[in-house]
């Protein structure tokens, strides 16, 4: 009996060994993968991650017809799916944003120095076309401050649109044609990542800036200074400058009190409107009230003799073909090109800004690619029918979700109430006030300032704020085209600086876990004796693969000054690393002989699949050895430490 039990004690005894063992997984040698299928993978990843030929698989020939033409044409898709019901909120929407829009559509042509009727006819056919090919259902289109303003800024430097205007509306539509390609280009060619480039608070600077010099350049409308005595610059010292110096002469009392009036009306309008929602349409009927009472104002007081500026005469009919017009050859067709893909870049920006928004808000997918291709082509369509570049507006979208549109069928209406404007109500305007337009322009751009995304910046990323104010700056101090070329410059350098500059983190062991972590983040976290466990946070390329070896020997180097001990083995996570190149396979091959020299084992932990190949087609992992290769730091840490035991 003695026996039978001495046995079964040892038997538990193994039993207990065994669940208490730690198992080591070793980091199996992945197969190796064919450069044809690599290539052919990142090809797709690349552009192709969204998969848009599933839809197409094991289909009948005839849906796959109907599926390409749906792709093209999304009308096609929801069309057949409208319903009576929805049709309701669609008009309503188209109705309000179109109220919202003819009296903006005149303004914003002034800001890019072009008769009032191109506004408006650049909203009559984008969004016709955009509502056939566009994939949000929220999206106004038309024409915008911002862009406005750039385009007029740039065209100006090029073309005086005073003294040649021809030449300047050919050059503005051979812009908005080039602006149509470039946004098509991207789209088709599924370049839409390019834009990504330009961060969030590079665009939020931008923006800022630009609300600041759009209003500043309303004060020559607002206080009654004529154009030729008002500054062509548009930065803030010139534009104050030149106000300054109208101020006995050139400001005119009553266009004054009508523009300031009507501005007070107009932000009141605004205030009512964002703190109840359910008064979203009274900021979007105001301007066009403010229009119709100014309007009849001047008429019957026949205020245009005192020096009250009117706009005095709008085209009246349907958008004219300008496809004669556009410069396809001479001096001004690579202007036109240069000038065109600026202003195609930011618009695309802003309108895949909006419809991401709104979709979210729905709760529905959003094609990028579409997106560019609908918007390309309807500036291209747009450029040949006297438009200039148009794109999705804000403040009109934001109206629009608030009026309950259901689909893009409230471009459609909105689109039919311009036409309607085009045909019969133009004449009207003949005596609407120029600063009634400013009042219009100063209070829709007003929401571009948004100081507090500039303040969250500030909390959240320092460097992200320098691009932020850089941006903005840039535009109030210099003008629209270097505070844009700041915005992008500013966003590629902090890309730059986060590739070659990666964080490289000390690990240590988190008590009571077999979790290792950053001790500068978890300070209770303790040091293994004789090893030092690093992590690289970024894949290590040609750009930053010197920095992260000469950081890992300088880690090194502390923690023996620092431990005044032996260091047996260096330990680094690489679950981070999602790549690494050729510069890099060399960094570590230095590495591992600097370490050697220092007679320290080199250990990796856990190298991705893309890392690991790499690794073993130069040899590398063989020079390091496959057992010093572990599944996880806790695998290697466990391995090492019973052989550092005296």
């Amino acid at each position: 009996m003695s026996r039978i039990g001495d046995e079964s004690a040892d038997i538990a005894s193994a039993a207990s060994s065994r669940r208490h063992e730690h198992y080591v997984h070793k980091v199996g040698k992945p197969p190796k993968q064919r450069l044809v299928d690599e290539i052919s993978h990142t090809f797709k990843e690349t552009f192709f991650h969204d998969d848009p030929l599933r839809p197409f698989k094991d289909q009948p020939k005839s849906k796959k017809l109907l599926l390409g033409a749906q792709a093209v044409f999304p009308i096609l898709e929801w069309g057949r799916r409208y319903k009576l019901h929805m049709l309701k909120g669609d008009i309503i929407a188209g109705l309000t944003i179109a109220s919202l829009c003819i009296p903006q559509d005149i303004g914003y042509a002034k800001l890019a120095n072009l008769d009032p009727q191109y506004g408006l006819y650049s909203s009559f056919v984008p969004p016709l076309i955009y509502a056939m090919m566009g994939s949000s259902r929220d999206i106004a289109i038309g024409p915008v401050a911002v862009v406005s303003l750039l385009l007029g800024s740039m065209l100006r430097a090029e073309i005086d649109p005073k003294l040649h205007k021809a030449d300047y509306e050919r050059l503005a539509f051979t812009a908005t044609f080039f602006a149509g390609i470039t946004q098509f280009a991207l789209g088709f060619f599924r370049l839409g990542f390019l834009i990504d480039f330009l961060s969030h608070a590079a665009i939020v600077g931008f923006m800022g800036g630009a609300a600041i010099t759009i209003s500043l350049q309303q004060l020559k409308g607002l206080l009654g200074i004529k154009s030729a005595h008002f500054t062509k610059k548009t930065d803030i010292v010139s534009v104050m400058r030149s106000v300054w110096t109208n101020a006995n002469h050139g400001w005119n009392w009553q266009t004054i009190v009508i523009g300031v009036s009507f501005l007070a009306f107009l932000l009141t309008a605004k205030f009512i409107g964002k703190k109840k929602r359910k008064l979203f349409w009274v900021p979007a009927i105001a301007p066009l009230i403010s229009v119709i009472l100014s309007t009849f104002f001047v008429f019957i007081t026949h205020a245009e003799d005192d020096g009250v500026e009117i706009v005095r005469h709008i085209e009246k009919g349907i958008n004219p073909s300008s496809l004669h017009r556009i410069f396809f050859s001479g001096h001004y067709l690579a202007k036109g090109f240069k000038i065109g893909a600026v202003a195609g870049l930011v618009a695309l920006t802003e309108a895949v800004a909006i419809g991401r928004t709104f979709a979210a808000m729905k709760d529905y997918h959003l094609d990028g690619n579409k997106e560019m291709v609908a918007l390309g082509s309807m500036n291209i369509i747009g450029s040949m029918t006297s438009c200039y570049v148009a794109t999705g507006s804000f403040s009109r979208s934001a109206v629009n979700y608030m009026a309950g549109c259901k689909t893009a069928m409230s471009n459609i209406v909105m689109s039919c109430v311009v036409l309607l404007t085009l045909f019969l109500i133009t004449p009207l305007f003949k005596y609407t006030p120029n600063a009634i337009l400013a009042s219009i322009i100063i209070s829709a751009v007003v929401g571009l300032l948004d100081y507090e995304a500039m303040i969250l910046i500030w909390k959240i990323d320092k460097f992200d704020f320098v691009a932020c104010m850089g941006a903005f700056f840039g535009v109030v101090f210099i003008g629209v085209e270097v505070g844009l070329l700041i915005a992008v410059s500013l966003s590629l350098a902090k890309i730059l600086l986060q590739v070659t500059r990666p964080r490289i983190a000390l690990l240590g062991n988190v008590p009571r876990t077999s979790v290792y972590r950053n001790i500068q983040q978890y300070p209770e976290a303790t040091k293994i004796s004789g090893l030092v466990v690093v992590r690289v946070d970024s894949a290590i390329y040609f750009s930053n693969s010197n920095y992260v070896r000469e950081r890992i020997l300088r880690i090194l180097q502390d923690e023996v000054e620092i431990e005044k001990q032996k260091i047996h083995h260096l330990i680094i996570d690489m679950s981070p690393v999602t790549d690494i190149d050729t510069s890099g396979i060399h960094s570590m091959e230095d590495l591992h002989k600097a370490l050697k020299k220092r007679e320290i084992e080199l250990v990796l932990a856990n190298p991705g699949q893309a890392v690991l190949d790499k690794l073993h087609a130069s040899d590398f992992a063989e020079a390091v050895g496959d057992e010093r290769i572990f599944l996880s730091v806790k695998d290697a840490v466990s391995t090492l430490v019973p052989k550092l035991q005296p």
